[in-house]
């Protein structure tokens, strides 16, 4: 099934034609017959959707669409109220209780099924982003967003020079506390400073549908992706009109433009944009706090293993070589002991805004731990990987790290380097683990210096585990003392 649809009306003809329509389009549909009903089935059922006639037994389908909204859900639930007659003043009181949109009887099945399509798709995408919002919520990765509202930026796609446009435009302006902006069709699609909150289509009278070309453009757009749609159809124009609906349009006037109904559907467009990008921004926000260091902006260890992961998949796949840098900032500790640990975080900050200054986009910076760095680099052999590592220990031991104080300290670096070869079995961690061994080397070595993975010679003695180390059991134990207290 599709989506589960409540209908509610006390016409038993009424709802068994609707379900049969509704059900060939594979659609779970319920039945009740007066407004108690259909709220006890809302609460027992959860469906996804709700038509109902404007006229019930107990109460109208006004009173009903207003009840259904105070019940307490996670995600609201589409109402769509049929009208008997064209009635605009009812089409209109309708809107303002809160319905999302309005039919008139004989019901066009062509645009009906094309709203329903169009509300079940915005339910599902809100559903979706207030999941993973009330998740991170839970998780203390969102927070609750500003009371201050801004006015919304509605864009008019219209010739300006109409006298059309300037009426619709001064009219929306009296209706409306948003700012309107009039633009032509040849430059609807140019990104400008601000995206549109929503963005008004309309076909002009007489047209052939030429409007709905325009629709997918501003869909895919990655300036207006995010924008509502609104489409105003000529009143002839239902193909047209369920074709809107089906090319992205969140909503739609089928027959004409009527300056205060347009207000209406403006404003749930503009409130539903501004609750999208508030999710939407929580969700960006807390997935940046669970993979970032708070610190240094870097990835964290969290995203680092599963991109090494992919990394070493694609380098497989082109059977190129990639490389992996581990970097240790040397006598850490004692910048710590001797600065305070504002220098020490002054340090890290600096060493991080000099990684992403001197590696390329293409390049993984993370903070692997304390004052180790891991960086990996696609499509990097043996000499590219060296040559890196050696430029990156120059520019930290010569350029000083200036202090909160304002002084100058000088700090440098120790960089272990492996290199991931096509048709190796070595996975990213065991690299890792050598890049490790060669970083041990390269502090024993004296520090600010790098040591590539490969020449580091494991060292047997008897009883002992083989060490990936260039170093005697007694060095090993000195250099670990050292490492455990200075670096």
């Amino acid at each position: 099934m599709t989506g589960r649809i409540l209908i509610v009306d006390s016409v038993p003809t009424n709802r068994i034609i609707l379900r049969v329509k509704l059900s060939a389009a594979y659609y779970d549909v319920i039945q009740a017959d007066n407004g108690e009903a259909a709220l006890a089935l809302l609460r027992k059922l959860s469906p996804d959707l709700v038509i109902t006639a404007t006229d019930l037994p107990d109460m109208t389908g006004r009173a009903l669409c207003a009840e259904i909204n105070k019940l307490p859900a996670s995600v609201r639930i589409p109402v769509v109220i049929l009208h008997g007659a064209d009635d605009p003043g009812e089409r209109l009181a309708s809107l303002a209780a809160g319905a999302d949109d309005v039919l008139t009887r004989p019901v066009d099945d062509l645009v009906m099924l094309a709203r329903l399509r169009s509300l079940l798709r915005a339910r599902d995408a809100e559903a979706e982003l207030q999941l993973r919002d009330d998740t991170q919520r839970a998780l203390g990765l969102a927070e609750q967003g500003t009371a201050f509202v801004a006015p919304g930026l509605v864009r008019l796609v219209s010739p300006p020079k109409l006298p059309e446009t300037k009426a619709l435009s001064e009219g929306l302006a009296a209706r409306i506390p948003d700012r309107i902006e009039v633009v032509d069709p040849e430059d609807a699609l140019r990104e400008h400073t601000r995206a549109p909150d929503v963005v008004v289509v309309a076909e002009a009278p007489g047209s052939s549908g030429e409007a709905l070309t325009l629709l997918p453009q501003l869909r895919a757009s990655r300036h207006t992706r995010h924008s509502a749609l609104i489409y105003i159809a000529q009143p002839n124009q239902q193909r047209e009109a369920a074709s809107a609906l089906d090319m992205g349009a969140n909503d739609l006037l089928s027959s004409g433009l009527d300056l205060d109904e347009l207000a209406i559907r403006l404003k749930k467009q503009v409130e539903r944009k501004r609750t999208n990008d508030r999710l939407r921004a929580n969700m960006r926000d807390g997935l940046r706090a669970a993979v970032c260091d708070p610190l240094t902006g870097l990835y964290n260890r969290r995203y680092a293993v599963p991109h090494l992961s992919r990394l070493a998949d694609r380098a497989t796949g082109q059977k190129r070589p990639y490389a992996l840098l581990l970097a240790d900032l040397d006598f850490f500790k004692q910048v710590n002991d001797n600065h305070g640990h504002a220098a020490g975080d002054a340090v890290l900050v600096t060493l991080a805004q000099r990684l992403k200054d001197n590696l390329r986009a293409a390049d993984l910076i993370s903070r692997w731990g304390g004052e180790e760095f891991l960086v990996a680099m696609p499509d990097a052999d043996r000499t590219a990987a060296k040559r890196t590592a050696e430029r990156l220990c120059r520019i930290m031991s010569r350029q000083p790290v200036t202090l909160p104080d304002g002084k100058q300290l000088t700090v440098t670096l120790s960089i272990g380097v492996a290199i991931g070869r096509p048709g190796h079995e070595s996975s990213p961690l065991e690299l890792i683990e050598r890049a490790d061994g060669a970083l041990y080397a390269a502090k024993h070595k004296g520090r600010n210096t790098v040591v590539m993975a490969d020449t580091v010679r494991p060292l047997t003695t008897r009883g002992q585990t083989p060490l990936a180390k260039t170093l005697s059991s007694k060095d090993d134990k000195e250099a670990e003392a050292r490492r455990a207290g200075q670096t």
